[in-house]
C-alpha cells in the first residue's frame, strides 16, 4: 500500500529558502509536503524528475484577474508559467463594492487602466454581487491555481462618494470613516489587502483620471488606520513619485498609522538610475525605522506590443491606415502588401495616439524591436527598427511595416518604456537584487491588447538565471524571490517553500529547455474579445496542492485551486 499520494524522485530541489540546491525526493500527502530527502515509502503516483529542478510554485502578487476569475477556471497565461497562486485587485481597480448603477463606470475604469475590452467585461461579468463579501463568494469556484483578492480603492470611493468620488473631490470625514469601515469589513471577510493608484497613467476608457488620483493623505491614512484595527491585511499603491519626498511621506504615514506592511511599484525610470536609487534610499530608511515597506519591481522592461491585431501599431494615427483598420485580418494584410497602397501609407503623415495607454510610443522607432520566435527582452540597440532602417537605407516606418506583416500580418513589435533607460537591464538588476524588493508587476490578465507580461516568472529564471551574457543571478536566489518572498509579502506564509508542512505547490522544470514563446493573439474572451497570450517550454509538471494541473504546458483538466480567504499562517511545527 502506498504511503504517499505523490513522490517526485531524482530531482534537484531548489526549495525557496535561497540555500544551495540538492538532489532529493519530495513526498506529498493530502496536498502538503511531508518529506524532502531520501523517501523510502512509495507514492500512489511516482514522478521521475530525472535531474530537473524541483521548485515551489510561483506566487505572483501583482495581477488583474478580477474579471477573468469570475468567469474562468483557468488563470492563463499565468498558469502556463509555473504560477500556482495569483493576487489581484491591485492598483485600486476592481469590481466591488458596487451599486448596480455603477457597473458601467467600473467597466470603463478597468478597460482604460488595464486594457481589458469593455465588451468582454460586459459579457463576462455576472454582477451577482454588490458587497465585498458577495464578490468573494462569486470567486469561489474551482480553479487551476489559488487566487486571492484585494480591496480596490477606486471601487470603494465610487461606492461611498458617488459622483463626488468619481470626479476626485476631497473625501469628507464621514466618507473616510465609511470607506475605512468597508475596507476593514473586506479584510475580515478574506481580502488580503487594500490597494490604490496615484498615477496619471491610469485613466478610464473615456480619458478621465482614476478616481483615486488626487485622494488626500488624510483619506489614505484614515482607510489604512481602519484596516489596522483588524490586525491583518497589507497595503499596495502605485504612484508617479513626481514628488518623491511628498509621496513617500504618504507611504510612511499609511504604514505607521496602520501597523500594516505596504508595497508599491518601483521601476527604473527614463529619469535615470538616481531616481530609483533615491526611492530605494527612502525604503532603507523606513526599514531601519521598523516599517515594512517593500518595492514591487519588474523583471524585464515593461513595454507595449505593436501589431495590426493589437490595440496599438505605428500607423494608428495614419489617415491612410484608417481606411483599412476595421477590415478582417486577411483583407487588411492584402491591402498592406499592395504596392500602391503601401506607397500611399508610407507617404502619409504618422503621428502619436495620445489617448491610448502607450500611444505616445508608436513612433519611437529608436527603441522599437522585432520580437521573433524567441523574444529577447534585453535587445541590443543596434537591432532597433531605426538602426535596421539606417543600415538598409529604408524609412523606419517601412521596416516596421514589413516586420508586422510576418506570420500573415500577425507579427508584433515591442517598445520598452521603463527599465531600459540605458539600453540594458543593469538598473533592473539593481532593483531585483535589492533586499527590500520583490519581483512583481506582471499584470497577468490585463493589458490584453498591448502588454503580455504574465510570462515574467519564466523570464526571471530563464534570462537572469541562464541566458544573460553577464551579470547573471543565482537561480536559488531568483526562486526564493518569486516563491517565498512574494508569498510572505502578502501574508501567505503556508507556501513558497518545499519543506514538510508547506502546501505542495511544485514545479518540475527542465532548466535547459526553459524559454518563453513569442506572444500570440487569441479571441477567446467573452463576446469574442481578443487577448495577447504567451506560452513557455520547460515546465514538465506543475502541481497545485499535490494535484498536477499542467504537464509540458498543457492543462490536465484538474482544478484543485481555491479562493484564499485572508492571510495564511506558517505551518505549525515548522
Amino acid at each position: 500500500m502506498a504511503e504517499h499520494d505523490l513522490v517526485i524522485r531524482g530531482g534537484v530541489v531548489i526549495d525557496g529558502t535561497g540555500h544551495p540546491r540538492r538532489e532529493a525526493d519530495v513526498a506529498v500527502s493530502e496536498g502538503i509536503v511531508t518529506e524532502v530527502g531520501t523517501v523510502s515509502g512509495s507514492g500512489r503516483r511516482e514522478v521521475e524528475a530525472n535531474g530537473a529542478i524541483v521548485a515551489p510554485g510561483f506566487v505572483d502578487v501583482h495581477t488583474h484577474y478580477d474579471g477573468q476569475a469570475t468567469w474562468e477556471s483557468t488563470m492563463q497565461p499565468s498558469s502556463w508559467h509555473g504560477v500556482t497562486t495569483v493576487v489581484f485587485g491591485n492598483c485600486g481597480v476592481g469590481f466591488a463594492p458596487v451599486h448596480n448603477s455603477d457597473h458601467e463606470r467600473l467597466v470603463q475604469l478597468m478597460e482604460g487602466v488595464e486594457d481589458i475590452p469593455g465588451t468582454a467585461l460586459h459579457e463576462g461579468l455576472s454582477w451577482n454581487w454588490t458587497s465585498l463579501t458577495e464578490y468573494l463568494d462569486a470567486l469561489g469556484g474551482p480553479k487551476d491555481m489559488d487566487i486571492a483578492a484585494q480591496v480596490p480603492h477606486a471601487a470603494l470611493r465610487l461606492h461611498v462618494m458617488g459622483e463626488r468620488g468619481a470626479k476626485g473631490d476631497d473625501a469628507r470625514p464621514d466618507d473616510i470613516a465609511e470607506m475605512g469601515r468597508l475596507a476593514a469589513e473586506g479584510i475580515n471577510a478574506g481580502f488580503l489587502g487594500f490597494t490604490t493608484s496615484r498615477t496619471q497613467n491610469h485613466k478610464t476608457s473615456l480619458g478621465e483620471p482614476t478616481p483615486t488620483l488626487t485622494a488626500a493623505k488624510e483619506e489614505l491614512v484614515g482607510i489604512a488606520e481602519a484596516i489596522g484595527t483588524t490586525g491583518k491585511g497589507v497595503l499596495q499603491l502605485v504612484s508617479d513619485f513626481f514628488d518623491v519626498e511628498g509621496e513617500f511621506a504618504i507611504v510612511r504615514a499609511m504604514t505607521e498609522s496602520s501597523g500594516r506592511p505596504i508595497s508599491f511599484t518601483l521601476v527604473e525610470s527614463p529619469r535615470g538610475y538616481e531616481y530609483h536609487r533615491s526611492i530605494l534610499g527612502h525604503i532603507e530608511t523606513a526599514r531601519a525605522d521598523g516599517l515594512a515597506v517593500t518595492g514591487q519591481t519588474a523583471v524585464r522592461p515593461i513595454g507595449v506590443l505593436l501589431g495590426f491585431e493589437c490595440t496599438l501599431n505605428p500607423f494608428l494615427a495614419n489617415p491612410v491606415f484608417r481606411e483599412i483598420s476595421d477590415l478582417p485580418q486577411h483583407e487588411r494584410t492584402a491591402a498592406l502588401t499592395d504596392p500602391a497602397f503601401r506607397e500611399r501609407l508610407l507617404q502619409a503623415a504618422g503621428g502619436r495616439e495620445n489617448q491610448a495607454v502607450g500611444g505616445r510610443l508608436i513612433e519611437r522607432f529608436d527603441i522599437m524591436f522585432p520580437l521573433g520566435t524567441s523574444p529577447n527582452y534585453e535587445p541590443d540597440p543596434t537591432n532597433s527598427v531605426a538602426a535596421i532602417a539606417e543600415r538598409e537605407g529604408r524609412p523606419p516606418a517601412e521596416v516596421a511595416l514589413d516586420a508586422m506583416l510576418d506570420n500573415d500580418g500577425t507579427a508584433m513589435l515591442w517598445v520598452p518604456f521603463s527599465n531600459f533607460a540605458k539600453g540594458n537591464l543593469d538598473g533592473t538588476r539593481e532593483l531585483l537584487t535589492h533586499p527590500f524588493t520583490v519581483p512583481a508587476l506582471s499584470d497577468g490578465g490585463a493589458h490584453v491588447g498591448t502588454i503580455c507580461d504574465g510570462s515574467f516568472p519564466t523570464t526571471l529564471i530563464q534570462h537572469w538565471g541562464r541566458d544573460r551574457p553577464h551579470g547573471r543571478i543565482e537561480v536559488e536566489f531568483l526562486i526564493q524571490r518569486q516563491c517565498r518572498d512574494t508569498a510572505q509579502l502578502v501574508g501567505l506564509n503556508d507556501r513558497g517553500l518545499i519543506a514538510p508542512g508547506y502546501r505542495a505547490d511544485i514545479n518540475v522544470i527542465d532548466f535547459d529547455r526553459l524559454r518563453v514563446h513569442q506572444p500570440e493573439l487569441l479571441y477567446d474572451l467573452p463576446a469574442g474579445g481578443r487577448r495577447i497570450v504567451q506560452r513557455a517550454d520547460g515546465y514538465v509538471h506543475t502541481f497545485v496542492a499535490g494535484t498536477e494541473t499542467y504537464a509540458e504546458g498543457e492543462a490536465t483538466g484538474e482544478l484543485p485551486g481555491r479562493l484564499i480567504r485572508g492571510a495564511q499562517p506558517t505551518p505549525t511545527g515548522v
